[in-house]
């Protein structure tokens, strides 16, 4: 490709829950434009299912790229394109790429006898274990299936719209596949997965994150407004590329994301792995993304007051100063990390009549949560962070990003980027 005067542009489009983003980014990280759509809610019912027609992201996917293409001037520019998708949402394909029905979304609990197979047949520190995992999905998805298994394939969400955007299909990448079984250590499919009745040439092809697979099909090409050669590349699950966005890169960098849970992650030089606590690690190069999950984060703190009083209330709070309070914030009982316990259950109390007080406990109690989560990644193998990069809603909040600090005892700050997109675009870079 010969590049014009604007030189190479990484376009990133990060697939969620609620819409579909991209960014665009020049050689010097800059944005060169931005675009967005919504999709509509997935269909969810009583007994757990949530699923989604596979056509509405490919329609959005298209909507956004044609408003992003038309918002920058990208001929003559050499142009390549990563998207990431949420991790374990999957679908049953053609070979040719169409869908045979709706995908089940990655908080689809309908794989329950098909869990049950993969807990007696894969280890215990497999990723791939669990109702919620790619792999059980894959299963009941087959056992429900009236096709021949040989003309099928198992794609997650960013492997299917990689497969739309190329004009061929049956690619994934080292971290969606995870949760399908794939070994990115030894990066091969385990051979205990013959075991399942999981036919192998139902399984993608796995690459290393933001390998290019390729150019642009020129149908895709016209229907989303690209240069004809624009190169595709392997995606990434949305959790992953959250963390590539903020520019952590060196082991010991760590990112807390502040959402409606509270999620950490640490760059590592090796993998670390325990499935009693949902840890687990994403392969990034030659290094490790190793994180960890609590029921805890914004959603409790939103239980109780809005926005603005979230604002107002911690102006008031003095982050240098204990609350004196024992809080252990749950949304409701159990929790997963750092403390494995199904049966745990929240502790509120007591709640003292100011409101001051009371938001300084719950920050105080989430931040300790968040100490002890790193304090369990550092004894299970992973680095002590060295700083804390910081995501989410709540990365915004000064007074509790001074708390964090003093209960963490490194240097917290928000990050500079948080958008997925983002992230996904300096891997479509990388390519260039």
């Amino acid at each position: 490709m010969t590049a014009g005067a604007g030189g190479p542009v990484g376009i990133g489009v990060d697939v969620g829950t609620s819409g579909v983003r991209a960014v665009a980014l020049d050689t010097t990280g800059s944005r060169v434009a931005t675009a967005a759509e919504p999709l509509p809610a997935a269909d969810k019912t009583a007994a757990g299912d949530v699923r989604q027609d596979p056509a509405l992201w490919w329609q959005a996917l298209l909507r956004t790229l044609r408003r992003l293409a038309a918002a920058a001037d990208l001929s003559g520019r050499p142009c390549a394109l990563c998207l990431d998708g949420t991790s374990a949402t999957v679908l049953l394909a053609h070979r040719d790429g169409r869908p045979l029905g709706p995908a089940l979304m990655y908080n689809d609990r309908s794989a329950v006898r098909a869990a049950a197979g993969v807990a007696d047949a894969a280890p215990v520190s497999s990723p791939a274990r669990g109702v919620g995992a790619s792999l059980a999905k894959a299963l009941h998805l087959l056992a429900q299936a009236n096709a021949d298994p040989q003309d099928l394939c198992v794609l997650h969400q960013a492997d299917w719209l990689t497969g739309c955007l190329l004009g061929r299909f049956g690619d994934s990448d080292w971290n969606n596949a995870l949760k399908l079984g794939f070994d990115p250590a030894a990066q091969r499919w385990p051979s205990w997965l013959a075991g399942l009745g999981l036919p192998a040439q139902t399984l993608p092809q796995v690459h290393a994150p933001g390998l290019a697979l390729g150019s642009i099909a020129p149908s895709a090409a016209k229907a989303s407004g690209l240069p004809a050669d624009t190169l595709v590349c392997a995606g990434t699950t949305d959790s992953t590329a959250a963390v590539l966005a903020t520019g952590a890169t060196e082991p010991g960098d760590a990112v807390t994301s502040l959402g409606s849970t509270l999620v950490l992650k640490i760059i590592a030089e090796r993998p670390v792995t325990a499935s009693d606590y949902g840890v687990y690690s994403h392969r990034l190069g030659n290094q490790w993304l190793v994180g960890g999950a609590s029921n805890s984060g914004g959603a409790v703190l939103r239980a109780h007051f809005d926005d603005a009083a979230l604002a107002r209330l911690s102006a008031r709070i003095d982050p240098d100063v204990p609350s004196g309070l024992d809080y252990y914030p749950l949304p409701g009982v159990g929790e997963r990390f750092p403390v494995q316990d199904p049966s745990l259950a929240p502790r509120l109390r007591p709640r003292p009549p100011d409101d001051v007080q009371f938001l300084h406990g719950l920050l105080e109690g989430i931040a300790r949560i968040e100490r002890d989560g790193y304090h369990l990644l550092t004894r299970l193998g992973a680095p002590a962070p060295s700083r804390v990069l910081s995501i989410g809603g709540g990365a915004g909040n000064s007074t509790w990003t001074a708390m964090r600090r003093r209960l963490l005892g490194v240097d917290v700050v928000p990050a500079a980027e948080q958008e997925a997109a983002a992230g996904v675009a300096r891997l479509a870079l990388a390519a260039l």
